[in-house]
């Protein structure tokens, strides 16, 4: 990275927009693009943002669920407070930290506490791997969180909700793809204009999640 890196992100338009707006993360226009393209959020939904650091996502979906909504964040990092979002400090692939969701969703949600045990309405996972320069590396790392992120969804959507996730293309892609196919209704692979024109990574939009039918997917361990 470096100082050319740093250069180059100051000459970022959505970097520049991100800082003027208040933005924690240039990736905020990511969502903001995916969503008003696909609809994927709206008022009063549930939201639960995995790997949510340093937040960029979760101020977005706070900004349309509203008051009536409830935006739940989880990440291995601490989080700076987004009230009225709730951050979790936690590992995905706990049990526990999946429960300490479930119950800050019920906390957070309006209306009858049925409607928060029936799942959330929306799982999405910015995540991605610590880059070690190897793309191989790299790229089997990302469909290893995309898996992690695909069994949280499954373990917390309500039947008919929404899961975004990011993935770079490569070995295994496709695989995976037919993988999300398994459970949702509706899949798209899509790379907003956000994304910079220099980057595998894309997004995997799901709708229509098909319920928690069958045993949990085995997430394959990294070399």
């Amino acid at each position: 990275m470096g100082k050319r890196w740093n250069r180059e992100r100051r000459q970022d338009a959505y970097w520049q927009q991100a800082k003027r707006t208040g933005y924690r993360s240039r990736a905020s226009f990511k969502l903001r693009q995916i969503s008003q393209r696909y609809g994927i959020l709206r008022k009063g939904q549930s939201v639960v943002d995995l790997g949510c650091a340093p937040g960029g996502w979760s101020q977005v979906a706070l900004e349309v669920v509203g008051e009536g909504g409830a935006v739940v964040g989880v990440d291995l990092s601490k989080v700076r407070a987004m009230p009225p979002a709730r951050f979790i400090r936690g590992d995905l692939t706990d049990e526990e930290t999946l429960e300490l969701v479930r119950l800050e969703i019920q906390r957070a949600r309006a209306g009858p506490p049925e409607r928060a045990k029936e799942g959330v309405d929306v799982v999405l996972s910015d995540m991605a791997p610590k880059i070690s320069g190897v793309y191989s590396v790299d790229q089997a790392r990302s469909v290893v969180l995309a898996g992690v992120a695909l069994d949280a969804a499954r373990a917390l959507l309500r039947p008919g909700g929404y899961f975004v996730v990011k993935v770079f293309e490569g070995h295994d892609f496709s695989r995976f793809v037919e993988d999300v196919r398994q459970h949702f209704a509706f899949v798209k692979v899509h790379a907003p204009p956000a994304s910079r024109k220099q980057s595998s990574e894309v997004y995997i939009v799901a709708k229509g999640f098909r319920g928690r039918r069958g045993r949990r997917r085995q997430v394959a361990e990294e070399e």
